[in-house]
């Protein structure tokens, strides 16, 4: 893999990518979630790095890619902010068209950039996640304390980030290990050194910021899309985990067809929260076969309990 930056406003991303230029395989972009960087996608990529033309950015503000401007709106910050950050990315790049794969915030992003972009994504993937308005719309008690970091991170700051940083690593390998996941054994231990080198007090303000957006500036555009009747176009691969959060309160499949013109394939795996590094195996073999496949092929559930 070799390191790329592109983006705008003079505000980077930085990515890795496959060696050489983008055109003689297919683009797919894995887009990463909190509290990680592009080094999520390790196992994955050496997985699929001979039949596709990779791209890994670390986002606005995670991992190497500097923050965006603080404002009171958290714009910089929105879905539709980062997708454009990932757009850019790419046109630096010079990639018109591409597969889009993307895990917890990374599929957030996705999706934003699948509707504000219909013309650039080929097919969608999103992995543990349901859409961002009925999450908040679902939310009750428990809820609440399953995903509690949701509403401690979207308090003012700078209280959030002050708790957190007093104890930076511990909240870090807590949140890795959690939501269905058994401690840190599907973390590679180069990845979770680099999520330790990139949790450091303005990446961990950044996550804040992203999370804020979620709450806000997000949901005004969800609804508005929603209220324009704009959904997914494209094909959508839905991937969760049978140990999760979200496939103990929510039906993934259900809730993004409700969104997507296209459609949705399920693919219930025997996992927690972090199903790229716990099934690299099934996930790049699921991406491989649903991106270019044949759009009549369907996908089996590989739960195993």
């Amino acid at each position: 893999m070799s390191a790329d930056r592109a983006g705008f406003e003079g505000a980077p991303l930085y990515a890795q990518t496959s060696p050489g230029a983008p055109g003689q395989r297919p683009v797919l972009v894995l887009l990463h979630g909190f509290p990680q960087t592009h080094a999520m996608w390790a196992r994955v990529a050496q997985r699929l790095e001979e039949r596709f033309w990779l791209v890994m950015p670390d986002l606005r503000g995670y991992g190497d890619s500097p923050p965006a401007p603080d404002s009171a709106d958290h714009a910089g910050y929105s879905k539709r902010a980062m997708a454009a950050d990932v757009v850019s990315l790419l046109d630096g790049l010079s990639v018109e068209r591409f597969y889009l794969c993307g895990h917890d915030r990374g599929g957030r992003v996705a999706h934003r950039l699948a509707l504000d972009h219909a013309d650039r994504v080929q097919r969608l993937c999103v992995i543990d996640i349901a859409p961002t308005l009925d999450m908040y719309a679902r939310t009750d008690m428990d809820f609440a304390r399953a995903y509690e970091h949701w509403f401690h991170l979207i308090q003012p700051e700078p209280l959030p980030e002050q708790m957190i940083g007093g104890y930076a690593r511990e909240y870090l390998h807590a949140k890795l290990g959690g939501w269905g996941g058994a401690g840190l054994a599907h973390i590679e231990p180069q990845a979770l050194a680099e999520y330790e080198r990139c949790f450091t007090p303005a990446q961990i303000h950044a996550m804040c910021e992203d999370y804020r957006a979620s709450a806000g500036i997000d949901l005004e555009h969800d609804r508005a899309s929603r209220a324009a009747g704009q959904r997914i176009s494209c094909d959508t691969l839905v991937i969760w985990g049978s140990r999760g959060v979200v496939h103990r309160f929510f039906d993934p499949p259900a809730l993004w067809q409700a969104q997507c013109s296209g459609r949705v394939e399920p693919l219930l795996l025997d996992a927690g929260h972090y199903v790229p590094e716990e099934r690299p195996d099934d996930v790049a073999a699921a991406l491989a076969g649903f991106m270019t496949g044949s759009p009549r092929k369907r996908l089996v559930s590989s739960l195993r309990l």
